[in-house]
């Protein structure tokens, strides 16, 4: 009866995690729109800029916030939580952008991290 025991306590801990990762998933894909919509607001309305932005991949990377114009590129991240080790990954994002993509990369390059104000120290 113990084996049995641990059979259904591994079955209730993969639909909590399952449940937990599509809850993360979730809140991900809504502050990644929200960031979207912050970033061109502001883009438009303290630079005059009307850029459409979207998340591009660069390999298996993926930049969260992307847009051009002819002679701009907007590149950025949306997290909920900003921190030293996030901005390192959030540079060698960039880098590998200008080694694998180059074509994106304009000669005026805005570059833009979010986090929500109530996730911020």
């Amino acid at each position: 009866m113990g084996e049995q025991n641990k059979l259904w306590e591994v079955r209730d801990l993969r639909v909590t995690q399952n449940r937990l990762a599509t809850t993360l998933d979730r809140l991900t894909i809504s502050v990644e729109e929200e960031a979207l919509d912050v970033i061109r607001h502001r883009l438009k309305n303290e630079l005059g800029l009307d850029i459409k932005l979207r998340r591009i991949f660069v390999g298996e990377r993926e930049l969260n916030v992307y847009g051009a114009s002819a002679d701009t590129c907007v590149i950025g991240e949306a997290t909920v939580r900003l921190g030293t080790g996030l901005i390192q990954e959030f540079e060698d994002k960039i880098e590998a952008l200008k080694r694998m993509r180059p074509e994106l990369i304009k000669p005026r390059i805005i570059y833009a991290d979010y986090a929500p104000q109530e996730h911020l120290n």
